[in-house]
């Protein structure tokens, strides 16, 4: 059993426990879900942008402890001060410490970038809750979807307003991907079942994807040089946690990282 299976069976399970003791109404109807919503693609599209999706992210499976000091707000705020394209929030509690108050908190600071809900999304219910708590974009993962999900839980996100980022690393997980066109699609250079991390999967599945996609490379960037690197494969976006993360004052690294893009 790969470290994604124990996460994704884990998933299940507290989902239709969530799920028992939290009406859908009730999600409904709380006030985030009227708000119109920031989206990434102009985010990281528009002159100027940094491309940079900064990471909220306490530990991992693959590295323990991450930071466990570090709060929302000064990492928030850190973040828009280093002029960031995006947030990326983990919500996940048992496998990397994020819970969605987190988010919340965050979306109350940050009112002017997009935030990505970032966790193992494995039924509708979860997008519906995303877009209660304030996330922009949600993170769809095709090695844990099938084909039908992905285009269920996609059209279900447009649906009430949310962006998706359809996160890749094969192939494989490309070919499950209805009609890629016009879609943000994320390769995540981080092999989710061995949590290896190789930057040469950025490259290889580059020339796979439609030049009407926005792309994003996901994992493993730890050197603003590499972003000069993905650029020329036509990326777009760059999602950045544990480079910020582990330092005592992520806003501050982000913002040093950012002011050395060429």
């Amino acid at each position: 059993m790969t470290i994604l299976d124990k996460i994704i069976a884990f998933k299940k399970k507290e989902i239709a426990k969530i799920k028992a003791e939290v009406p859908l109404k009730k999600l409904v109807e709380s006030p985030n879900f009227k708000r119109t919503g920031i989206s990434l693609k102009s985010s990281l599209l528009e002159v100027g942008s940094t491309g940079i999706i900064a990471e909220f992210k306490r530990q991992s499976p693959s590295k323990g402890i991450i930071n466990d000091k570090a709060t929302i707000e000064e990492v928030t705020n850190g973040y828009l001060d280093a002029n960031v394209a995006a947030q990326s929030i983990l919500t996940d509690t048992s496998f990397f410490g994020g819970t969605m108050a987190d988010l919340m908190e965050a979306r109350v600071i940050n009112q002017q970038k997009p935030i990505l809900r970032k966790d193992f999304i494995v039924d509708g219910f979860q997008i519906v809750e995303a877009k209660a708590i304030g996330a922009d974009v949600i993170l769809l993962i095709a090695a844990c979807l099938s084909q039908e999900q992905l285009k269920n839980y996609g059209q279900l996100a447009t649906d009430l307003g949310l962006e998706v980022l359809y996160e890749v690393h094969t192939q494989e997980d490309l070919y499950k991907i209805n009609d890629l066109d016009n879609k943000i699609i994320g390769i995540n250079n981080r092999n989710l079942k061995t949590f290896e991390v190789d930057l040469e999967n950025s490259m290889l599945l580059a020339n796979q994807i439609p030049d009407s996609c926005v792309k994003v490379s996901e994992s493993g960037i730890s050197d603003p040089r590499i972003i000069t690197g993905l650029k020329e494969y036509g990326f777009h976006g760059f999602l950045i946690g544990e480079t910020f993360m582990k330092t005592e004052n992520p806003g501050e690294a982000c913002q040093e990282f950012i002011s050395q893009i060429r």
